[in-house]
């Protein structure tokens, strides 16, 4: 028989001689109950606490029914379980758990003993999006967009709670921070916008920053610029915040070719930070080389395998550099014919040798473009789809934020498990997405899961290895 539904009775295909009647009668049901992780997460280890002093509230506290932190939290956790839109949350606002998860008093919207309380658990939409939209130079005097984030102090929150977390790990010897440029398409009218050449699409370019899996900045830009812009500007603010915290630590810059300016270069080396850079190959280089290339191309010839040769010498542009540096060469040969690589260091090569340097110091990098897509792919890093710069901005961080909830969920609960390397897809598929009847009464607030739920002993497992940390004190 075909679907068709009688009032609340939903009528399906029948299975042998028995009737498939299903109907929206289960009670308050959740699918985000693995949200409690990163509740979890966020609660013991203060992340997005870390992030609300960014932000200056300029309404009338009487007047307030959902404080800074709240909104916060609740369009953080949205975009950390799979809801990228702000409409998703004129849904998601009545869900008890998604209160919880904002660390409301009332996570039924019903509690009249509060008087800011008024009959939703959350906020809807338009209050959201006043994280977004309100301009810097709002004030008390402004009608309705009052909360004002600090772009500045959000980036240097997200250096603040890698120290923090990080410190938990041991004191770090040596920290090797990347940056890498990506495309962020865009299909309206946003501001900012540019037509780019390499992506053959309209986009922005934003600029990432990382330190291993850890993200120390996320900053949108326009991409009709060099993707290399604003490279000095993040390195002085990222790193002497790291000295602070570590002063013995050892600093070393890892990028693209896209990232070989004199600029860079020459800023490392007057700070005191070493660097490996991507050079881009030219004729002189190759010509340099060529011993190598014709060594390679006869081994491959031998083996029918690919081949590698390295070279390490100084070199010096003709006009760009200041001055000389060392180079490692890679002279390659494979089926497709030769493939030589170039890369700039101011590592010495008697400390990293040179096919060391590049197999293990350069091409590490690699993870950091994994870690971007990730964001992209799950984390809706991409979704800037606002008409001013600044409040794509704002977007991009809030994804940030999310993936950070993922990271140390990662880093700190599945440490031990088979998902200790999961990204943030799998975690939400299998840990996040569970189904729950929620039960609300004065004293608790009672979950109940799936009996069937098919992950339950890494669950606990999870929960247990994330009671163990010992996380410092917040200080805001």
């Amino acid at each position: 028989m075909k679907t068709e539904c009688h009032g609340q009775r939903l009528l399906f295909q029948d299975h042998g001689s028995r009737e498939v009647v299903a109907a929206f009668d289960g009670g308050v049901i959740t699918s985000d109950a693995g949200g409690l992780l990163l509740r979890e997460v966020d609660q013991q280890f203060g992340i997005l606490q870390s992030f609300v002093g960014a932000f200056t509230d300029h309404r009338d506290p009487e007047l307030v029914e959902f404080s800074t932190l709240e909104l916060l939290r609740q369009r953080v956790m949205g975009i950390a379980l799979g809801y990228e839109d702000l409409n998703d949350h004129e849904r998601l606002r009545h869900d008890p758990l998604f209160a919880l998860l904002a660390g409301r008093r009332d996570v039924t919207g019903t509690d009249r003993r509060d008087p800011k309380d008024r009959g939703v658990p959350l906020a809807g939409k338009s209050t959201l999006n006043r994280l977004e939209l309100t301009p810097v130079g709002a004030s008390v005097d402004s009608r309705y967009k009052k909360i004002v984030a600090s772009i500045a102090g959000l980036q240097d929150a997200l250096v603040d709670v890698f120290i923090r977390l990080r410190a938990k790990q041991g004191v770090p010897t040596e920290l090797t921070l990347d940056l890498d440029a990506t495309d962020d398409p865009v299909h309206g009218d946003q501001l900012g916008k540019f037509f780019h050449g390499y992506y053959k699409s309209y986009c922005y370019l934003p600029l990432y920053t990382f330190c291993g899996d850890w993200p120390l900045g996320a900053v949108l830009r326009p991409s009709d610029i060099d993707g290399c812009a604003g490279t000095v500007r993040e390195l002085s603010r990222i790193v002497p915040k790291l000295r602070a915290a570590w002063p013995g630590v050892k600093i070393i810059v890892r990028a693209d070719s896209g990232f070989c300016r004199d600029s860079i270069l020459s800023w490392c080396e007057d700070n005191n930070v070493d660097y490996v850079i991507g050079l881009s190959k030219n004729t002189r280089l190759t010509k340099i080389i060529g011993g190598e290339l014709q060594q390679a191309q006869q081994q491959f010839e031998q083996t029918g395998h690919a081949a590698r040769v390295f070279k390490d010498f100084h070199y010096q542009t003709k006009k760009s550099w200041s001055r000389e540096r060392r180079v490692v060469g890679k002279a390659e040969h494979l089926a497709k014919g030769p493939n030589p690589r170039f890369v700039v260091t101011s590592l010495p090569a008697d400390r990293v040798p040179a096919k060391t340097l590049y197999e293990d110091r350069y091409c590490g990098r690699g993870e950091m473009e994994n870690r971007i897509k990730e964001q992209q792919l799950y984390l809706f890093a991409d979704r800037t789809s606002t008409h001013g710069m600044r409040s794509n901005q704002l977007r991009l961080l809030f994804s940030t934020m999310a993936y950070v909830l993922h990271l140390t969920l990662r880093e700190f609960g599945l440490t031990g498990t088979e998902m200790a390397k999961a990204q943030a897809g799998t975690i939400r598929t299998k840990l996040l997405k569970i189904g729950a009847r929620i039960k609300v009464s004065v004293r608790r607030v009672w979950i109940s899961f799936s009996e069937s739920y098919p992950y339950q002993p890494l669950f606990e497992r999870i929960l247990d290895n994330l009671r163990r940390q010992r996380p410092q004190p917040l200080k805001i």
